[in-house]
């Protein structure tokens, strides 16, 4: 066999990580209902941004077409 041991020093490698992976702390749902609100008004803001643009080019005429 070419490999030799590495296959089992890799799956060591692999279960370690993964435990180590295991302790994180995870988000919690204050934080991403937080980020959830930012998200959603920063889209409410992008539209209304997209909306105004919309009616000046309406407004301007030909809307910049030639």
């Amino acid at each position: 066999m070419t490999r030799g041991n590495q296959r089992e020093t890799d799956r060591a490698k692999a279960q370690k990580k993964a435990a180590a992976g295991k302790n994180k702390p995870k988000e919690s749902a204050t934080t991403l209902q937080q980020r959830r609100e930012k998200d959603a008004a920063a889209l409410r803001e992008k539209q209304k941004k997209k909306e105004e643009q919309g009616a000046q080019a309406s407004a301007g005429g030909d809307g910049g077409k030639k």
